[in-house]
C-alpha cells in the first residue's frame, strides 16, 4: 500500500442497549472474556500488512468516550498513531466519518466498535482490491443491512433492513475503501440529497452513491461475527471467546472451589469455596466467596458473597451478597459501583 492504512472506529453512540453498564463507561470499554471489547477489536486487525504504520481514528462521544477512551489507549497502546474526533450531535454513521475527513485519505478500514469478526486482512495488500464489505449469510436478514450482489460478485447496492428474504448477505459493519476521499465526497453528496432517516445519515446510502459513481465493491464472507451491542450478545460473545482460546482455566487459583471450564479468572482475583463456570469471566481484584456462577461476566473489583447467578453482567466495583448459593440461579444486570443485597 503506497499510503498508510487508516482505521476509523466510530464509538460515539449512546449505547442505550448496554445500560446500566454504559451509564459510567463507553461501550468499547465494557469487559468480555478477560479484556475490553476494544482490546478484542484491535487484536482482530493483527493480520493487516505493515501493522506498525497504521493510523487509527476514533470518533468519540462528547461524554464518556471523550474522557475515557484516549487515556485508555495512551496507557495500553502507547505506540499507536491515533487521531480523535468528537461527534457532539448524533447524526449517524456517515456524519461520524465526515467529521474525521481531515485525517482520511488513501486506504481505509471502517469498523464499528461493537463488531468483532474473524477474518484474514492480509489480502488487502493486493493492489487490485478496490473496496470490500464483510458479510455473513443469515437466515433472517430483516434486522440487518444486506448486500445485493450481481453475477460477477459485485455489490450493486446495500439495503437497510429489507422487507423480504431475497438477499441474506448481512453486512457486518466492517468495510474497506482503497481511497477514503471518495467516501467523504459521497457523504457530502448524501447530505446534499438529504438522504437521512429520522435525522441520521446512514453509511449504506453513501456507499450506494459510490456504487452509482462506479465503485467496484465486492463481498468478503466471514463465518464468525460477534457482537457486543447488548448485554445478551456480549454474554454470547464472552461464551464464544472463552471456547476459542481466551480462557485460562488451567491456571486459575482458588481455595476449596470447583472450576468448570472454560473460564477466565484474572490472577489477582480471589475465589473461595465457590463453583465457577462454565463460561464465566472474572476481572482483576474480584472476590467471590461461597457462591455459584455460570455464564456471567464480573468486571474489575466486583465482590460476590453467598450468591447464585447465571447469564449475568456485574459492573466494576459492584457488590452482590446474600442470595444463598444453594438457591436457584438468578439473572442480574448490575451497573458499576452498585450494591445488591438479599440479606
Amino acid at each position: 500500500m503506497p499510503n498508510a492504512l487508516k482505521i476509523i472506529i466510530p464509538t460515539a453512540g449512546w449505547a442505550t442497549r448496554m445500560r446500566p453498564q454504559t451509564w459510567s463507561k463507553p461501550k468499547p470499554l465494557v469487559g468480555v472474556a478477560g479484556k475490553t471489547a476494544l482490546d478484542h477489536l484491535l487484536e482482530s486487525f493483527g493480520s493487516l500488512p505493515d501493522p506498525e504504520s497504521i493510523e487509527y481514528i476514533f470518533v468519540l462521544g462528547p461524554y464518556l468516550g471523550e474522557t475515557q477512551i484516549p487515556p485508555y489507549m495512551k496507557e495500553h497502546y502507547p505506540k499507536y498513531k491515533i487521531h480523535y474526533v468528537v461527534q457532539s450531535v448524533m447524526r449517524g454513521q456517515s456524519d461520524a466519518i465526515w467529521l474525521a475527513r481531515e485525517y482520511l485519505g488513501g486506504p481505509t478500514i471502517m469498523c464499528y466498535s461493537d463488531t468483532l469478526i474473524e477474518t484474514d486482512f492480509s489480502f488487502l495488500a493486493e493492489p487490485q482490491t478496490d473496496s470490500v464489505a464483510w458479510v455473513k449469510s443469515v437466515p433472517d436478514p430483516r434486522r440487518f443491512g444486506v448486500a445485493e450482489v450481481n453475477e460477477q460478485g459485485r455489490i450493486t447496492r446495500l439495503i437497510e433492513k429489507p422487507d423480504s428474504f431475497e438477499n441474506t448477505l448481512a453486512v457486518v459493519g466492517c468495510y474497506y475503501f482503497s481511497e477514503a476521499r471518495d467516501l467523504v465526497s459521497a457523504i457530502e453528496e448524501q447530505t446534499r440529497r438529504g438522504k437521512s432517516l429520522r435525522g441520521e445519515y446512514f453509511l449504506a446510502d453513501a456507499i450506494n452513491i459510490m456504487i452509482e459513481r462506479g465503485l467496484k465493491m465486492r463481498t468478503q464472507t466471514v463465518e464468525t461475527w460477534l457482537d457486543t451491542g447488548t448485554v445478551e450478545s456480549t454474554l454470547e460473545t464472552n461464551r464464544y471467546l472463552l471456547e476459542h482460546g481466551c480462557g485460562n482455566t488451567k491456571t486459575v487459583r482458588s481455595e476449596d472451589s470447583r472450576i468448570v471450564p472454560p473460564v477466565f479468572v484474572h490472577p489477582s482475583a480471589e475465589i473461595h469455596h465457590s463453583t465457577i463456570g462454565p463460561y464465566v469471566s472474572i476481572g482483576a481484584n474480584c472476590i467471590v466467596t461461597d457462591s455459584r456462577l455460570e455464564s456471567s461476566i464480573l468486571e474489575d473489583g466486583v465482590t460476590v458473597e453467598t450468591a447464585a447467578i447465571k447469564d449475568s453482567f456485574i459492573g466494576r466495583q459492584a457488590r452482590v451478597v446474600g442470595h444463598a448459593a444453594s438457591d436457584p440461579l438468578m439473572v442480574l444486570n448490575v451497573g458499576d459501583n452498585s450494591s445488591i443485597s438479599f440479606e
